[in-house]
């Protein structure tokens, strides 16, 4: 925090990890600056400034935050102070993300922002009014941290999109688990969040994102192997930073278990981005006890298979349909075929294709685009290439491709439930 030895310089109080200390540094904040900032509009951005950091620290750090203001000729600084050494990365690639724009805001409201780091702390700042003379960084270096331990964990053939796809799921599930599991006489819930969140953080920090743009013909371009995967990626872990890992898989387990019985909003997700969780997630604790590296493999089921309930729909309005037309679930399943469509892929029999996975008629190259494009358009409202008819090749029973026009459709069911389908026509 800044040096409580400057006459200007009020620590305004601790906070404890709870939602409840979000409007106590809101009310803070207005109050020590009501005198000081009498322009309304400049009270109104440092509260809301001071919202989004007091949340983040509340719901990505976990412990107890420290809120001060230091005031200035013209303006102020608002600080708070989380004890996790993870910095708060402001997204940029809206394309990709659904969450993490609180930052944007704050660099949009504020006159400006910054991040003092320490070991085991860190400071996030922004200023209201004028420009201070105070440093934009924290001047005392982080004493020995790049001397700290760490795990070095070996990642090898790692699909990036996925593994964007695969965050933003995992966002949306912290959260809603979170919501379901807080109550007001115990912060268990709060601590296993922040512990899952700083396991996000540090592979977010360190595992780069591919940028597939928006315009379809850019997204089929980039989108193919062996463009979106890293042939190996070395992830420092701290070892204090070991056990968030093995926090994350459980709490995600737990949390896909309850979307796949329909209990939450969020919906059951395919099969292939809860094995890239298990995964990642087992590399880290098997790697730190000392074993060798294992190559993700998208075939490897790595835990029990999901179970969501069926979907309620008219199977016949496919089933019937004079077109090529296959449809699937939101986690991937095929559950309607027509007759065209299973003649035009080599399949004596629709019931041939119904119940499988949708991946089983795309090409392998192809695979991780779209397991990413349906979690991505899932979960971050991204669909670059749905309503927009696109050419490309389709595995057929024998094993060979042949080009097809696609025309994918997504369609909202009930209970939070969506239906694809896949409208096929001879190249």
């Amino acid at each position: 925090m800044t040096d409580p030895s400057r006459d200007r310089s009020q620590e305004l109080r601790r906070l404890r990890p709870h939602p409840s200390s979000v409007a106590e540094a809101r009310h803070a904040v207005r109050a020590a600056l009501r005198t000081s900032l009498p322009d309304p509009d400049l009270l109104d951005t440092a509260e809301l400034c001071v919202s989004e950091l007091v949340t983040n620290a509340v719901v990505h750090a976990g412990t107890e935050i420290d809120v001060a203001v230091v005031l200035y000729d013209g303006g102020a600084r608002v600080e708070v102070l989380d004890r996790s050494a993870h910095l708060p990365v402001p997204r940029h690639y809206v394309s990709l993300a659904s969450t993490g724009r609180g930052l944007l805001m704050v660099d949009q409201l504020c006159t400006r922002w910054g991040v003092s780091s320490r070991v085991n702390s860190k400071t996030v700042w922004f200023e209201v009014g004028g420009v201070s003379d105070l440093p934009d960084h924290d001047p005392t270096p982080m004493s020995g941290s790049s001397l700290l331990p760490i795990v070095p964990v070996v990642l090898r053939r790692v699909p990036l999109l996925l593994h964007a796809a695969w965050q933003i799921h995992a966002e949306s599930l912290l959260r809603e688990i979170l919501l379901v599991r807080l109550d007001e006489e115990s912060l268990s819930g709060l601590e296993e969040h922040a512990s899952a969140s700083a396991a996000i953080a540090l592979m977010e920090q360190q595992i780069r994102r591919p940028d597939l743009g928006q315009a379809p013909e850019e997204v089929m371009a980039g989108a193919v192997e062996p463009l979106v995967s890293a042939d190996e990626i070395v992830l420092e872990v701290p070892p204090g930073s070991v056990r968030h890992f093995a926090v994350l898989n459980r709490l995600l387990e737990d949390a896909a278990e309850m979307a796949d019985s329909g209990s939450l909003l969020t919906p059951p997700i395919q099969p292939e981005i809860r094995d890239f969780r298990r995964w990642i997630c087992q590399e880290v604790a098997r790697q730190a006890a000392g074993d060798a590296p294992v190559t993700w493999d998208p075939s490897v089921r790595r835990g029990p298979p999901a179970s969501a309930p069926p979907l309620r729909w008219d199977a016949s309005v496919v089933q019937q349909s004079a077109e090529a037309v296959i449809a699937a679930d939101d986690s991937g399943t095929v559950v309607a075929v027509s007759h065209a469509a299973a003649t035009a892929l080599g399949y004596p029999d629709p019931a041939a294709l119904v119940g499988g996975r949708l991946i089983d008629v795309i090409p392998e190259r192809f695979r991780q685009a779209h397991l990413a494009g349906v979690t991505l358009h899932l979960f971050a409202g991204r669909g670059p290439l749905i309503d927009t008819p696109v050419t490309v090749p389709a595995l057929c029973a024998d094993g060979h491709e042949v080009l097809v026009e696609v025309l994918v459709r997504s369609r909202a069911l009930s209970h939070d439930r969506r239906l694809f389908t896949a409208h096929l026509t001879p190249a």
